[in-house]
């Protein structure tokens, strides 16, 4: 059974029924192990610059990181780097300690308003950081924050019983994101189990919830005076585990590699 937070029975989420709603684009990882997911619907960002954040990976397309587990999930794989590794990337700080993967949707599919989940089992350790979010589709044209995010889940190590789920915008971005937080009862970490992470998103109103239980709300008028709302847009869809970070700290002598985020499924529900 799931761990829940100290969420009240009213919290619970009821889902919109079969006859208000379709499912309007899912990925259920079916396939062989070791296949890349599949190409009409992810992309790959590339590259070890450090995202914004000095993160410390170098995201690949290669299936070492990411890749179907034959157990109908994806698996993203953040692995540290051997010493005899000739592939030869450099990051930011120099040869990369790290390799990741980061899945987008971006060209392939993005939406405005609906119901975003996905069943994900996090990976766990100091300086280990997965998400699942998404971008403005104007991110191309005017940049972040202006396009606008949205985080559905991220984790990070130094926190295992604590699930963000965070806006950011013009004016609301980086450590000023607006949103909240999920924290499991004593004695659950959230890597112990699949869990389910979804987004209601309508317009003026975005609200979270974990396990169908309701733990963040946001509307339009509780954003800091003056700053525009970038939420009526068509968004696309990230996964991806990062390495340390400004956020999460770098990994320390306990973290162990490689490490796995599993997603069972992600799926986007609009009503009719």
């Amino acid at each position: 059974m799931p761990a829940i937070s100290s969420a009240t029975s009213s919290n619970i989420f009821t889902r919109l029924s079969p006859g208000k709603s379709r499912l309007v684009w899912s990925d259920e990882f079916e396939g062989p192990k070791g296949f890349p997911p599949d190409p009409l619907k992810w992309g790959y960002d590339k590259g070890g610059e450090g995202w914004g954040n000095r993160e410390l990976q170098y995201y690949t397309d290669q299936t070492d990181n990411a890749m179907l587990d034959g157990n109908s999930c994806l698996a993203i794989t953040a692995n540290a780097v051997a010493d005899t590794d000739t592939a030869n990337r450099m990051c930011w700080y120099g040869p990369c300690l790290f390799t990741s993967a980061r899945l987008l949707t971006i060209g392939r599919f993005s939406f405005t308003y609906g119901i975003v989940e996905a069943s994900i089992k996090v990976p766990y350790g100091q300086g280990i950081w997965p998400a699942f979010w998404m971008l403005g589709g104007n991110f191309g044209e005017v940049g972040w924050p202006t396009c606008g995010e949205i985080d559905i889940m991220e984790n990070i190590g130094r926190e295992p019983c604590i699930v963000h789920g965070t806006l950011h915008g013009p004016g609301y971005s980086g450590g000023n994101g607006i949103g909240g937080q999920y924290v499991l009862q004593e004695g659950y970490e959230v890597r112990d189990a699949f869990h389910l992470f979804t987004v209601e998103w309508q317009p003026g109103i975005i609200r979270w919830y974990m396990d169908n239980r309701l733990y963040a709300e946001v509307r339009q008028d509780q954003l800091p005076k003056g700053t525009p709302w970038s939420f009526d847009q068509p968004f696309f869809l990230l996964l991806n585990v990062a390495v340390g970070g400004e956020w999460p700290g770098a990994p320390d002598e306990t973290t162990v590699f490689p490490q796995v985020m599993l997603i069972d499924f992600v799926r986007v529900y609009q009503t009719m």
